[in-house]
């Protein structure tokens, strides 16, 4: 079991030319089980110029019922990047075989949920893996834990999520994102000519931070540019505290004239409160803020937002959706939702680059299509 700690290095993505890529690495070695990954300094974030020489961009179309549409071909899609229409280089409904990197919150604070996340491994291999995809497991509180590296044994899954132990309070989540990007980077991607895989980051935790030394923006600009989607299935304190056995059942009694305090950092919010508490928050535009402005902290809604910001989806487990049920959801999804690449038009413009995909087919009033919103190329260093 590899243990990572500290400050991680950026993601340096080396893109080039097309008459060079030939010679150029697909992305970052993965770390080995044992090998210590410095994670990226907050007080520095990276600022690399680079040209993007493939953009992947999962695409989930739904009718307004919310059935999933599998009959749509190359040409009922248009693309644009920066408002420039682009030519899709690479199609596919759900074939490609993925590489999935799984992150899971081991922090004692979940730990009346970690009997049913032990329970999780073959849901993971079964139906989100699929019978040619690889995983690999990662385990986070006060540090970060490379449990399992990249393989296509179910068993081998199924097993260490099986015996995931329980860590310590705190939960380093933007720095086992960085870890799991990094990660994902090292993974062959599909071209015009050349089957690749998928890189998909799934998350079970709850949206709560503490010690990381990754931003959120950061981390989510490396993922755009590594073109992994981020999937998460988040865990809820309220339901952890509601199974845990509770220590004094006595009433408690509040004074005439006093009213009941509110609740200390902390302490899990009750279902009504938890319920209430994203309102009419835009989630897309708070993703597109978070990748472009990395010195600043993303204080609510993370995996929302990691979600959203990389063409993923979100799902809480607070009320009728078990995690095992969300996870079943998900694979539904990666399984059936369309992969365009597209080598982009412009590729160096530096700042935020606006992606839109839309369906033109006659019945497309009557679709929903979510994809990821962009990418940022940050300016070159000065």
């Amino acid at each position: 079991m590899g243990r990572v700690r500290g400050s991680t290095t950026a993601l340096l993505l080396l893109l080039v030319s097309a008459n060079a890529r030939a010679q150029a690495p697909a992305g970052p070695i993965a770390p080995k089980p044992g090998d210590a990954v410095e994670l990226p300094s907050k007080d520095a974030p990276p600022r690399v110029k680079v040209e993007v020489a493939l953009v992947n961009t999962p695409v989930t179309v739904r009718h307004a019922n919310g059935e999933m549409i599998h009959n749509l071909e190359a040409r009922d899609f248009q693309v644009t990047d920066n408002g420039v229409a682009q030519t899709i280089a690479h199609f596919d409904l759900g074939g490609d075989p993925l590489s999935l990197v799984i992150l899971i919150e081991s922090s004692s604070r979940i730990a009346p949920l970690l009997p049913e996340i032990r329970k999780t491994g073959i849901l993971f291999t079964e139906a989100v893996m699929g019978p040619n995809g690889e995983a690999a497991v990662v385990g986070f509180n006060d540090a970060v834990d490379k449990l399992q590296d990249f393989t296509t044994n179910g068993d081998l899954i199924e097993n260490t999520i099986a015996h995931l132990g329980q860590g310590t309070w705190g939960s380093k989540l933007y720095d086992a994102m960085a870890v799991g990007v990094e990660m994902l980077s090292g993974r062959p991607q599909a071209t015009a000519d050349k089957p690749g895989r998928r890189r998909v980051l799934m998350i079970l935790s709850e949206a709560i931070d503490d010690g990381s030394s990754s931003k959120l923006g950061q981390v989510l600009r490396q993922a755009q540019l590594a073109n992994v989607t981020i999937y998460s299935v988040g865990l809820s304190t309220t339901s952890a505290q509601l199974r845990a056995k509770p220590k004094d059942t006595r009433p408690e009694i509040t004074p005439p004239g006093t009213f009941p305090l509110p609740p200390q950092p902390g302490v899990p919010q009750s279902p009504t409160s938890e319920e209430n508490r994203y309102g009419n928050i835009d989630i897309m535009a708070a993703a597109v803020w978070a990748v472009q402005h990395i010195h600043d902290q993303v204080k609510d809604h993370a995996l929302e937002v990691a979600a959203t910001a990389t063409g993923g989806a979100h799902l809480s487990t607070f009320r009728d959706r078990s995690i095992e049920k969300a996870i079943d959801e998900i694979g539904g999804e990666l399984h059936s939702q369309y992969t365009l690449s597209y080598t982009p038009t412009n590729s160096d413009a530096t700042g935020y680059h606006e992606i839109k995909v839309a369906v033109i087919r006659n019945d497309a009033k009557n679709l929903k299509v979510r994809a990821r919103p962009g990418y940022y190329l940050a300016p070159p260093e000065t």
